[in-house]
């Protein structure tokens, strides 16, 4: 009998995990969304901010809320929301570069965000050489519905497709919601909390890293995530 260790596959959220993201770009983002939900539904700016949160808690994604109930075409509003200076207030996390290259398996991303707006910030960041591939938001379709993240069955669909086991499989996201379902499916989980006070771990949540620059050492002192091996009679 012998035993060994599949590569693992690290699926890495982009906003506030890779780079600073809530540092301006968010923040363009959010208002672009809400400029976007005014013109579309022709209300004022403040139910109109409402409704964007509100979407955005309650399916993960302010478009998936958008698509479902105003029957609002996605390229539009990814377009719409995503069209700004993003290279002008992006903000990297130094040694990030280092990180991916040095940590063993394979590294894809798996973001909310769309095709276009991803590809300019890991390439203004350095870091697209380091990943494998991109599974940005416009992948995330079941049946030719949307389904981003914190959809399972998405998740359970990106195993499938990097042919991958999920106890063998990492989400490394800031999002709760995301990690929760995350784990239900399987996979095992990093929180990066950022600017959040993480005096607490949730139960679902295997390690966390105020920011992905500490992922490496806090792997070096707890082994990497305790992954299991798969034994071969």
């Amino acid at each position: 009998m012998t035993t060994r260790r599949p590569p693992v596959v690290w699926f890495f959220d982009l906003d506030d995990t890779l780079h600073d993201a809530s540092h301006a770009i968010i923040g363009q983002i959010d208002r672009r969304m809400t400029d976007f939900v005014m013109r579309q539904l022709r209300i004022e700016r403040e139910p109109a901010d409402q409704l964007r949160r509100d979407y955005w808690r309650r399916y993960g994604a302010t478009l998936l809320g958008l698509v479902r109930h105003h029957a609002v075409d996605a390229r539009d509003f990814l377009r719409d929301t995503h069209d700004f200076d993003i290279l002008g207030l992006l903000r990297g996390h130094p040694g990030v570069v280092a990180l991916l290259r040095g940590l063993p398996g394979r590294k894809v991303l798996l973001t909310n965000a769309p095709a276009a707006y991803a590809r300019t910030v890991t390439v203004g960041l350095g870091i697209h050489r380091q990943l494998a591939r991109h599974y940005p938001i416009e992948s995330m379709r079941i049946h030719g519905s949307l389904r981003p993240k914190p959809a399972r069955g998405m998740l359970r669909a990106m195993l499938a497709r990097e042919r991958v086991a999920a106890p063998r499989a990492v989400l490394v996201d800031d999002n709760l919601a995301n990690l929760k379902a995350a784990r239900s499916v399987g996979l095992r989980t990093v929180w990066v909390f950022g600017r959040r006070t993480a005096g607490w771990r949730p139960r679902y949540v295997d390690l966390r890293v105020r920011n992905v620059r500490e992922l490496r050492r806090a792997l070096e002192r707890i082994g990497t995530l305790a992954l299991p091996p798969v034994v071969n009679q």
